[in-house]
């Protein structure tokens, strides 16, 4: 590679923290809220029945998969119905969810590793959920933030890495993205004309069918940092 790097698009869930426990932590709060207030509609749809419920909207509004947020409200409102209650109570049971979604553990080499990327380069968060950075309390080391449900696509549409681009003022083929899904960052960052990066945690050999291997497979966020600084001063080269 020998394009100079001047930009980094990060993903968030499962590259900066596990996102599982925080979604399931969610879902128990949720499930804990609707039991004191609505225990009648607790009982009608049990943490099981309303993942469940969720899974078929997704199916249904394929329109909204870009957009986790409103899959979720509409969940509610229909969990709600089918108890007979039209009006569901959607802020205080969003505010619930995004409250428990958002109180995530990072991985130990994240915030020091955030630390000195933020130091090299410009970063923008690039994701297709709907994490909340200013909650986190992450937002400062990013110069600029990019979530599906505002650009209206999800990775790997090439349509969401330029919306990064852009916003960073900078060539797409001048970007690294990383992230830790082979599909949605590594192939769908190479599609948009995007250089690649791939956290991967556990030592995946990379899936062939996907092409070729990415530009860095690395085991966490610090070998990324150790990367970039081992590269000239005036500009990482890719």
């Amino acid at each position: 590679m020998s394009v100079r790097i001047r930009a980094i698009t990060l993903d968030l869930d499962d590259t900066l923290w596990p996102v599982l426990p925080a979604l399931e932590s969610a879902d128990r709060e949720l499930d804990a809220w609707l039991q004191a207030n609505h225990p009648d509609v607790a009982r009608a749809w049990p943490i099981p029945a309303m993942r469940e419920l969720r899974a078929q909207v997704a199916a249904e509004r394929l329109d909204l998969a870009h957009d986790f947020t409103t899959q979720r409200h509409l969940t509610m409102q229909r969990a709600f119905a089918a108890c007979g209650i039209d009006e569901a109570p959607l802020e205080a049971l969003w505010e619930v969810y995004f409250s428990a979604r958002n109180r995530v553990e990072l991985y130990p080499d994240a915030l020091p590793a955030l630390e000195r990327l933020a130091a090299r380069l410009p970063l923008a968060s690039l994701t297709n959920g709907n994490a909340d950075l200013e909650r986190i309390g992450l937002h400062g080391h990013f110069a600029a933030r990019v979530c599906a449900r505002d650009a209206g696509v999800a990775k790997p549409d090439p349509r969401i890495f330029h919306a990064a681009a852009e916003r960073l003022g900078v060539a797409p083929d001048e970007i690294l993205h990383v992230g830790d899904d082979p599909v949605m960052d590594v192939a769908g960052a190479r599609d948009a004309g995007l250089h690649a990066a791939w956290i991967n945690r556990t030592g995946e050999p990379w899936p062939a069918a996907l092409g070729p291997a990415p530009e860095l497979d690395l085991r966490d966020l610090g070998a990324l940092a150790d990367w970039l600084d081992a590269q000239p001063a005036h500009g990482p080269s890719a």
